[in-house]
């Protein structure tokens, strides 16, 4: 007894412990031969002889858990010393965070808007086919759905390809006047040097029920707009085409890169197209019900900006999370 106790005491690890309480406490331990030894003692000695050796088993018993205590928290210092971390060995380098350049651009486009009285407005990911395609004038077979790529659910539902439905929604719950935007993440099967298949928009509108908006305002908040992001270019509208508006333009800005003289980027035509826009067309208004109101509407890829504020050449770069570009960005 008195030998396995001072292995008890001495054992060094966890692993010499558990050997000694097996050697000890096991079935065939020698506390079990022991016991073992009470079928031949004679009735009159069995219950002392008992006694003493249960008073024995507790001494060993508090013993052990003591020792198992002690070498539990050895463990843990030991561990915690294996992996201790010198703090002030990074304490010389200024290795600061930032937002990701097409959040910085979001919050960019969506300052100068709240700037101008628009309100933010928000929708759900997942749509049905009436407010992503027939409210916004886009009926079925409709040859336009082809120029949206969809993701389509087994349900019937779909991946929004454009903030749009968000428009839908707020007329739907709102009255005019309304003046917002529809920031937010679509979906198009689409994946190339300038386009990815999970994207951002910024979509606005603007109804009035009272007085006509005209061409003529869309005009002047647009290229206010394009001034602040881009500096001082020149802004010019094409007439387009789009579902949803009548007139409908294309906006273009003159080459950040070359300033209009002509260069790779812009295919030498001195022009970067950025957003478009047009006058809301009567369907859309009658899918809402609404009556006697005008509006317009206007919508830009926020990766589109940000690779032209930031001259990045291919879209994917900023879905890759490459650190030798995010870095850039401190």
């Amino acid at each position: 007894m008195k030998e396995l106790e001072a292995k008890i005491s001495q054992a060094g690890s966890l692993e010499e412990l558990e050997k000694v309480r097996i050697e000890l406490f096991g079935k065939r331990g020698v506390l079990a031969l022991e016991f073992a030894k009470l079928k031949d003692i004679p009735n009159s000695e069995k219950k002392s002889f008992a006694e003493g050796l249960n008073r024995k088993k507790g001494e060993l018993q508090r013993l052990y858990e003591k020792a198992l205590a002690r070498l539990k928290e050895k463990r843990i210092e030991d561990i915690l010393k294996s992996e201790i971390l010198d703090v002030s060995l990074y304490g010389n380098l200024d290795r600061k965070g930032a937002l990701h350049p097409v959040m910085e651009t979001m919050d960019r486009i969506i300052e100068y808007f709240i700037a101008m009285n628009f309100s933010v407005e928000d929708g759900p990911k997942i749509e049905d086919d009436f407010h992503n395609f027939e409210a916004l004038n886009l009926p079925k077979n409709h040859p336009a759905r082809d120029m949206q790529d969809t993701f389509f659910c087994r349900d019937g539902k779909l991946l929004r390809t454009h903030t749009s439905p968000v428009q839908i929604r707020t007329m739907l719950e709102q009255k005019p006047p309304i003046r917002i935007i529809a920031p937010g993440a679509v979906f198009r099967k689409d994946y190339d040097l300038t386009h990815t298949p999970m994207f951002h928009q910024v979509e606005g509108l603007v109804v009035q029920d009272k007085g006509e908006v005209s061409f003529a305002n869309l005009k002047y908040i647009l290229s206010d707009f394009l001034q602040y992001m881009f500096g001082d270019v020149e802004v010019r509208f094409r007439p387009s085409f789009f579902p949803f508006t009548e007139p409908s333009a294309e906006v273009d800005i003159s080459c950040i890169f070359c300033r209009g003289d002509g260069c790779r980027v812009c295919s030498h035509t001195g022009w970067l197209e950025v957003l478009g826009c047009g006058i809301v067309d009567p369907n859309v208004f009658k899918a809402v019900g609404y009556k006697d109101v005008s509006g317009y509407a206007f919508g830009l890829g926020v990766e589109r900006f940000a690779m032209l504020l930031h001259r990045i050449p291919d879209l994917r770069m900023l879905f890759e999370g490459d650190l030798r570009l995010l870095e850039q960005f401190r």
